[in-house]
C-alpha cells in the first residue's frame, strides 16, 4: 500500500518546479518600469541590510547612491538566484526517480536554458523589457550551480548511508 501511495505522489514533486516557473514567468510580465522598481527597491533593501550588519550609519541619500550602483549586479544575481532554485526543484526529483550525472545535468540543463530562451522571447512582447542573450546566459550558469550543487548533496548523502549500513 505504501509504495502504491509514493507511486501516486511522486509526480507531484515536480509542484514546486511548476510554481517557480510561473513565478519567473510573472516577473518577465512586469513592464520596465515595474520591474526595475521592484530590483532597485531590492538593492536599497540590500543596503540597509548590510548598512545595518555592518553597523554604519548611512543617510537616504547614501543608500540610494549605493543602491543606484549596485542595481545591475542585483538584477544579475536575481536572474542567476531564480534558475539556480528552478534547476534544484527539477533536479531533486529526478534525482529521485535515479536521473543521476550527466543526464541529470543535460536534462536539467536543457530545460532550464530552454525556459530562460523562451521568457527572453516573452520579455521581448512586454512594454520596456526585450530580449537578451546575455541574461540567458547568467541563468544558465545560475541553473548548473544548482544542478551541480544537487548532485554533490545527493552523492553526499547517498555516500553516508552506504557508510551506515
Amino acid at each position: 500500500m505504501n509504495k502504491l501511495i509514493i507511486r501516486l505522489l511522486k509526480p507531484l514533486s515536480f509542484i514546486p518546479s511548476l510554481l517557480i516557473m510561473y513565478m519567473i514567468f510573472s516577473f518577465s510580465s512586469q513592464n520596465g518600469t515595474e520591474s526595475g522598481n521592484l530590483s532597485y527597491q531590492v538593492s536599497q533593501k540590500l543596503v540597509q541590510t548590510g548598512a545595518i550588519l555592518l553597523d554604519y550609519e548611512l543617510s537616504q541619500e547614501e543608500i540610494n547612491a549605493y543602491a543606484t550602483r549596485y542595481h545591475g549586479p542585483v538584477r544579475k544575481l536575481g536572474h542567476m538566484t531564480e534558475y539556480c532554485i528552478l534547476a534544484i526543484s527539477l533536479s531533486i526529483p529526478l534525482y529521485a526517480y535515479g536521473v543521476r550525472g550527466i543526464w541529470l545535468i543535460l536534462l536539467v540543463g536543457f530545460i532550464c536554458v530552454a525556459f530562460a530562451a523562451t521568457d527572453e522571447y516573452h520579455q521581448s512582447m512586454v512594454a520596456g523589457r526585450g530580449p537578451s542573450k546575455r541574461d540567458v546566459c547568467i541563468d544558465a550558469i545560475g541553473a548548473f550551480a544548482g544542478i551541480i550543487g544537487t548532485l554533490i548533496v545527493g552523492w553526499a548523502a547517498v555516500r553516508s548511508t552506504r557508510e551506515l549500513r
